[in-house]
């Protein structure tokens, strides 16, 4: 029965059961593929990780209905300010061109969610199967695996998608390579903590200290290093602090060692100059002390090879928002893959997954790295900040940095432009009212994963081109106030693909991206 079962050809493998794998699980599920994703740990990570999501891809989940599962109320709304280098960005003077949505989820929450909704849409998640190798022919790719009772069997699938992280087997095994840099000068310490009567949260984002005084809760620089309290939950704040080598005590404990809550009191001290008692978070909550030294910034060379893909930190890896980048990833590859399972994939369609989505790796590994080098220590880097800061008191630069920081700066090639809403840019949020009458949000009509050309035009003409492809593209009449074309044609991953009222465009569009009708 054992052999029989795994002797099935399966459609696509995912090895990785982080937020990465699992929202691909739920994508290709909403495709119409039934993937099966493989994770080693048998039980889910329940490790204080990533804090939010920040960007375009909060609304990106909000398309898919998880923005509220995830903690968020109503429709994503621009934040008012957020941080670059430390340094704070006042982006409500932006108004409406604010591009900077924040969901402040912790990443467990994240994959429980996700988890949730893969189980919801049929997705075979199996835990406690370690991948130990994988080979590839022209037609599969073949999958050595351990099971959680030890015996090992090979799988075989149409397509695999490495998911692993920044260690990642699959890219190894795949051949492609992870170049990149390592600053091995920074040591990162972090603890969630209890409440205390040394500091107070205070409006504006900031936090009174007793011994020194008001300060910026999120980043705080000084000329040894920088000090961050996040207080999304108020009884266990996060503080963590940043030393570069030249600035940390010479006799700090190694990698080694493990942390303490003695040790980041000590490095709380070095960087603000003043003690701050710090006691651990109250009984039964999450508890966190973790030590970094050093920081990566690699990009893979190549998102695909063969029949095998990358995505998510096996792709790329910086001391930033990744896992922003991870989830668009996923949305970016789930509806590729099923067009190419279905045989209907257009010339170019699966290597359109690295040309669109390796140039936003290539800006995040940039930012991140320009940030880190604005918080270094030095006067040098005092003057820079104090010239930047001058810079960013100009809108048209201030903008420039927010699109950067939401990831909303990248366009994809589309080809054809309309002159008010250009091609290859994320969806606008519209609010709508549809033919039969309901007010819509644009991100509800794209819960299903499916394309979808939203006909404002007010006639059938368009209706008549997009008719041989209505089993996979859905139509939708509506009207809007403040439409940016008569028409668009959204992809699933969110990005307007046409726009416009030609119906000779809107053909060529729906057979690049989707196939002959």
């Amino acid at each position: 029965m054992y052999l029989k079962e795994w002797s099935v050809t399966f459609d696509v493998v995912i090895v990785g059961g982080g937020p990465t794998g699992l929202f691909l699980a739920c994508e290709l599920r909403l495709a119409g593929v039934r993937p099966l994703l493989l994770e080693r740990r048998p039980d889910p990570d329940l490790a204080d990780k990533a804090h939010g999501l920040a960007g375009q891809v909060v609304r990106l989940l909000d398309h898919r209905g998880l923005f509220e599962r995830c903690g968020g109320q109503g429709a994503p709304a621009p934040a008012p300010g957020f941080f670059f280098g430390g340094m704070p960005l006042p982006l409500h003077v932006l108004g409406e061109d604010n591009p900077m949505h924040l969901l402040p989820v912790n990443q467990r929450d994240l994959e429980r969610v996700l988890h949730e909704r893969a189980a919801e849409l049929g997705a075979d998640v199996r835990r406690g199967w370690d991948v130990l190798s994988v080979s590839q022919t022209d037609d599969r790719v073949d999958v050595v695996v351990r099971a959680p009772d030890g015996t090992g069997t090979t799988l075989t699938a149409r397509y695999l998608v490495g998911c692993d992280g920044a260690r990642s087997l699959i890219r190894k095994q795949a051949g492609i390579a992870f170049p990149g840099v390592s600053d091995d000068g920074v040591v990162d310490r972090s603890a969630l903590i209890g409440p205390s009567d040394r500091f107070r949260l205070v409006p504006g984002g900031r936090v009174v200290i007793d011994g020194l005084g008001e300060i910026p809760a999120h980043f705080h620089r000084t000329e040894r290093g920088v000090f961050t309290l996040l207080a999304h939950d108020p009884e266990r704040p996060l503080v963590s602090t940043s030393e570069w080598e030249d600035h940390s005590a010479g006799d700090a404990p190694g990698t080694g060692a493990p942390m303490t809550m003695a040790e980041m009191e000590d490095s709380v001290e070095r960087v603000l100059g003043v003690r701050l008692p710090l006691t651990a978070p109250p009984e039964g909550a999450p508890t966190m002390l973790r030590r970094l030294r050093g920081r990566n910034s690699r990009l893979a060379d190549r998102y695909r090879a063969g029949r095998i893909f990358v995505a998510g930190d096996a792709a790329h890896v910086s001391h930033g928002p990744t896992l922003n980048l991870a989830l668009q990833d996923a949305a970016n590859l789930a509806w590729k893959l099923a067009a190419a399972l279905r045989g209907r994939v257009p010339e170019g369609l699966l290597d359109s997954y690295e040309s669109e989505r390796r140039p936003s790796g290539e800006r995040v590994l940039m930012h991140t790295r320009a940030a880190t080098a604005l918080m270094a220590p030095g006067s040098d880097v005092t003057a820079l900040r104090l010239l930047l800061s001058e810079l960013l008191g100009r809108t048209e630069n201030l903008r420039a940095i927010a699109a950067l920081m939401a990831g909303t700066d990248v366009r994809h090639d589309m080809g054809e432009e309309h002159p008010a809403a250009p091609t290859g840019w994320f969806a606008p949020p519209l609010d709508l009212t549809t033919g039969d009458g309901r007010a819509r949000r644009l991100a509800e009509l794209l819960r299903d994963g499916r394309p979808l050309l939203l006909d404002l035009t007010g006639t059938n003409e368009l209706a008549v081109v997009a008719e041989p492809w209505s089993r996979g593209v859905r139509r939708v009449t509506a009207t809007a106030g403040d439409a940016p074309a008569p028409a668009l044609l959204v992809r699933p991953d969110g990005y307007v693909a046409w726009a416009g009222d030609d119906p000779d465009t809107l053909k060529a569009a729906l057979t690049r991206w989707f196939g002959p009708a």
